[in-house]
């Protein structure tokens, strides 16, 4: 049950960092993320500028601290969109069977058979670009995976002996589903919505760096990449900080998710 604990501690760490900086960001940034000056543009890391400054010459480290709150929120928006559609589509599923569930997973198989960002990519290219239609995209592309775990967990334990047993003493179907099967299907939904805010936060930056994520100004992580991507020769600071921000943001959810896995799954217990 220890073998992810530091590393749990290590997740939670980093992402409290990306959380105080969206914070932080929202109250006061060190500069105007939005002046430029050309005079200082492409700087090194200074006193004025701790990280530097981009092509135009704005301050990475507030334009970071901003592309935070994105890289968050939109992880955050997208994730409940995939967990609470999906979720009720694999209940539903799961608990009815027969040509329902057939019906509604098939669907589900569909959707799953495409790759999650190729999915978001379509989904973004049709609705107009900017953050809201990137996050609903990104959370429908997630739907089939929390469709799949739900109906796998209800089906699994609607077979189970407490729920014959709530069922021979007259607990009525929303019964049984609400107080039986639901709570004990929530661990591993946790763990997967956990690990899913990693792959939200990438295909957002993604989305952005390609376009059909944020819109200029309003910086993110992935379109500050997709700027800093033609000066790479001047100055590489402008690229290193925020795709450090993002492998350190993804890999403080990975290394929560597998610590939760650790303590929720009764087979990983044992």
């Amino acid at each position: 049950m220890r073998r992810h604990a530091g590393g749990g501690y290590l997740g939670s760490a980093l992402i409290a960092l990306a959380a105080l900086a969206a914070v932080a960001g929202m109250i006061h940034t060190p500069h105007d993320p939005y002046a430029m000056d050309f005079a200082t543009r492409l700087g090194a890391p200074s006193l004025a500028h701790p990280l530097g400054t981009d092509q135009f010459g704005r301050d990475i480290v507030s334009r970071l601290m901003l592309g935070a709150r994105v890289a968050l929120l939109s992880g955050a928006v997208a994730v409940g969109v995939a967990s609470l559609l999906g979720t009720a589509v694999g209940i539903l599923a799961g608990y009815r069977g027969g040509l329902l569930d057939e019906g509604l997973m098939r669907v589900m198989d569909a959707l799953y058979a495409f790759p999650a960002l190729l999915l978001a990519l379509l989904f973004a290219a049709i609705a107009q670009p900017g953050l809201i239609s990137a996050m609903l995209a990104i959370g429908l592309a997630g739907v089939p995976i929390f469709a799949r775990l739900a109906r796998s967990s209800i089906y699994t334990l609607r077979a189970l002996p407490f729920t014959e047993a709530a069922r021979a003493l007259g607990a009525s179907p929303a019964r049984v589903l609400l107080r039986h099967l639901v709570p004990n299907a929530v661990g591993p939904l946790i763990v997967q919505a956990t690990q899913s805010l990693a792959l939200a936060i990438l295909a957002e930056a993604a989305l952005s760096f390609l376009g059909l994520g944020v819109q200029p100004p309003f910086p993110s992580w992935g379109s500050m990449l997709r700027e800093a991507q033609s000066f790479l020769p001047l100055s590489p600071w402008p690229a290193v900080w925020p795709g450090l921000a993002i492998a350190l943001t993804v890999l403080g959810f990975t290394l929560l998710g597998d610590a939760l896995r650790d303590r929720l799954d009764p087979r990983q217990r044992a």
